[in-house]
């Protein structure tokens, strides 16, 4: 059995005043039953005051994005080794935002997990087809080119998450259906397995595409589902706190 892990990923949400969130998070977790993981990604800012916060809870707090380099002449740049230095956990590396508003490839994606293995960070790697992709049915092509590109050799013996987010359901309140989200969860724990063999098994598959309180329990019933991405519901500490139930039930 695969540990779930539940993960929040804040964007650019969060002042000081939200503290408050991840400590009834953290609370509230000491209430349920310790049968998943739990994590925060605040912005960069939070990263240190937030882990402050959530200590002695088991709720984990990480980051939404590292460089590839420790240090160096990257102005506006955060590395790994910074991010666990301020007590991040994970990082979440390849978004679909990070894609596309930033332009990131494949090879930058698989050297910023190389980044999070040095620092000692668990990586989460994202995929996931645009609209156009899916409506062509070229879902699975390009699910199977961003694996094989933003992993790179260095993840085996590695623990790492792989997050499926079909960007056409972030943030707009559409949702893959049952149907569609088992079709590649299978196919991503698949290639996993030809590439990593005896790894794949241990290697929780989040999706992550406007998941909710209401939705949550249908969806991580799926197989090869082993928690969630979660954008929006992940700012309102009962909507999250509701999703961790689901995956613990």
């Amino acid at each position: 059995m695969i540990r779930p892990l539940i993960a929040g990923n804040w964007k650019m949400n969060g002042l000081e005043a939200w503290l408050e969130v991840i400590e009834a998070i953290g609370d509230g977790l000491n209430k349920q039953p310790d049968a998943a993981d739990c994590l925060i990604c605040p912005p960069f800012t939070m990263i240190a005051a937030a882990a402050k916060a959530a200590d002695k809870t088991r709720l984990n707090i990480g980051a939404q994005d590292c460089h590839t380099v420790a240090n160096g002449a990257h102005t506006g740049d955060i590395s790994a080794e910074m991010i666990a230095d301020a007590g991040g956990k994970y990082v979440i590396v390849g978004h679909s935002e990070r894609r596309a508003d930033h332009g990131e490839s494949d090879a930058t994606i698989a050297a910023k997990v190389e980044a999070a293995f040095r620092a000692g960070l668990t990586p989460i790697i994202c995929v996931g087809e645009t609209l156009s992709e899916r409506e062509s049915g070229e879902t699975i092509a390009v699910i199977s080119s961003q694996l094989a590109g933003s992993i790179p050799a260095s993840a085996f013996g590695q623990h790492f998450v792989v997050a499926y987010e079909p960007v056409w359901a972030i943030g707009t309140g559409k949702v893959a259906s049952v149907e569609q989200v088992e079709e590649v969860h299978d196919k991503i724990r698949e290639i996993l397995g030809e590439r990593f063999p005896g790894q794949a098994n241990e290697t929780p598959i989040l999706y992550g595409g406007s998941m909710k309180p209401s939705n949550a329990p249908e969806l991580l019933a799926v197989g090869n589902v082993n928690g969630g991405l979660i954008g929006g519901a992940s700012l309102k500490a009962d909507d999250f706190l509701s999703i961790y139930a689901a995956s613990v039930s």
